[in-house]
């Protein structure tokens, strides 16, 4: 019985430890936030100094996440947690209907409360996601903003003449060419030299393109 009444009061430490955690990550998006924590397998033994951590750290912890805990005093066990982050926020939609290749501005966004825990894991949240990207597809007023609805400008377009640089160790050639694709800085575009010669190349600037050796 108390074997039992240890392993609950471990869970429940546990399942605090989480809360706090999830509600420090995701107290800059709202100020209504609602975390439910699904209780870890009771046959599991206890997690001794726990450290919560997300697995994909570049994500908002909204919706339905994962959470991983490393457990032990030199945190070499790793379990996982699943949990529900509901928040009431702001998040950016459009003010307009925008058609595509549009530079997107302040003017063209406007700001909408909602339960940000509902929006896809790809949604855009904050205006400085959207402001100065490009619109890649016609969005439709009060639509949120997708990851893969905008792009950052084009530096290149598809037909340009543009430089290829190609860098290594103790020497550095440029070569011109033709952009068989358009492209963003940092995007891996395809480019055909002369002689037909096609390679994949970065878009480093206006109408110029690196490769690394």
């Amino acid at each position: 019985m108390l074997a039992a009444s240890t392993a609950s009061a471990s869970s429940d430490a546990l399942m605090q430890d989480i809360q706090q955690f999830l509600h420090q990550r995701a107290r800059t998006l709202g100020d209504d936030i609602m975390i439910e924590v699904r209780p870890p397998s009771p046959h599991l033994p206890a997690c001794v100094n726990p450290e919560p951590f997300l697995p994909d750290a570049d994500r908002s912890p909204l919706g339905r996440v994962t959470v991983g805990v490393r457990c032990g005093s030199q945190h070499r066990q790793v379990r996982y947690v699943q949990a529900k982050v509901d928040v009431i926020g702001q998040y950016v939609v459009a003010a307009e209907d925008i058609s595509r290749g549009t530079r997107l501005t302040k003017g063209l966004v406007r700001k909408q409360s909602g339960n940000l825990g509902d929006l896809s894991s790809r949604t855009l949240i904050t205006v400085e996601e959207v402001v100065g990207k490009e619109a890649r597809r016609p969005i439709r007023r009060g639509s949120s903003f997708q990851q893969q609805d905008v792009r950052a400008p084009l530096l290149i377009r598809r037909g340009d003449a543009v430089t290829v640089m190609a860098q290594g160790k103790g020497f550095r050639v440029t070569r011109e060419g033709k952009a068989m694709e358009d492209g963003s800085q940092g995007e891996t575009i395809r480019v055909r030299l002369a002689r037909r010669e096609i390679l994949n190349a970065r878009v480093v600037g206006e109408g110029r393109l690196a490769i690394g050796f």
